[in-house]
């Protein structure tokens, strides 16, 4: 079973990861416009290498939030806090996107099962991460460890949601990309926190909760 501390290097390294595979794949497509086309049209079934874009920019990355939400169900059920919801709404957010990767989108027909499944995936990560993203700071906020997480987590939360006015003033790729920037760092910050917490010699459980003395009654 992989530790905390490695889930937690995993989630930093994923936004990092992404910006490499995403800025490799476009460079590679002269053609590509960042302003103009989506992400997924890197791997839609018209473009080239869509594999190598969907399981390296799409899948893995999935892969790789999903484990961060075992990490944290792992972290704060151990703390004696109700973790379950919050924790398996983002390794939904990560199989969701997985899927996406699965099924490229037909960019020639967006009625197709492919693209209806591609758009299944990307929307249910979206809504998967909102419910993670609003409900965790309420846990972080009890651990003395996490409470300085809880702040910057919802503010990247709430900067997801209004890049989406971006997408009706005419700029839909640019407010993608912001969408995107905001969910990597969250899983960045997210992972980090985590690997804080597991490297700190705190007890592992509720450290709001005051211990009694030694020899009370």
């Amino acid at each position: 079973m992989m530790s905390q501390k490695k889930i937690g290097l995993v989630a930093i390294a994923t936004p990092l990861w992404f910006l490499t595979v995403y800025l490799a794949m476009s460079a590679m497509r002269p053609d590509y416009a960042h302003t103009d086309q989506a992400i997924s049209e890197l791997g839609s079934l018209d473009a080239p290498n869509l594999w190598a874009w969907n399981v390296l920019g799409y899948i893995l990355p999935g892969f790789a939030v999903a484990l961060l939400g075992i990490g944290l169900r792992r972290e704060f059920m151990g703390r004696g806090l109700r973790a379950n919801g919050p924790a398996m709404a983002l390794v939904a957010a990560g199989l969701l996107m997985a899927l996406s990767g699965a099924f490229p989108a037909n960019m020639a027909d967006f009625k197709s099962t492919t693209t209806l499944l591609h758009t299944v995936g990307s929307f249910g990560c979206y809504i998967a991460f909102l419910v993670a993203g609003f409900w965790l700071p309420s846990l972080f906020r009890k651990v003395n460890s996490w409470r300085w997480a809880a702040t910057p987590s919802l503010a990247l939360v709430i900067a997801s949601i209004f890049t989406g006015f971006l997408r009706f003033a005419g700029m839909a790729s640019i407010g993608q990309r912001i969408t995107f920037l905001c969910f990597f760092l969250w899983v960045g910050l997210v992972g980090w926190a985590l690997w804080r917490a597991s490297s700190s010699s705190a007890p592992h459980n509720n450290s709001s909760k005051p211990k009694p003395l030694r020899g009370s009654a």
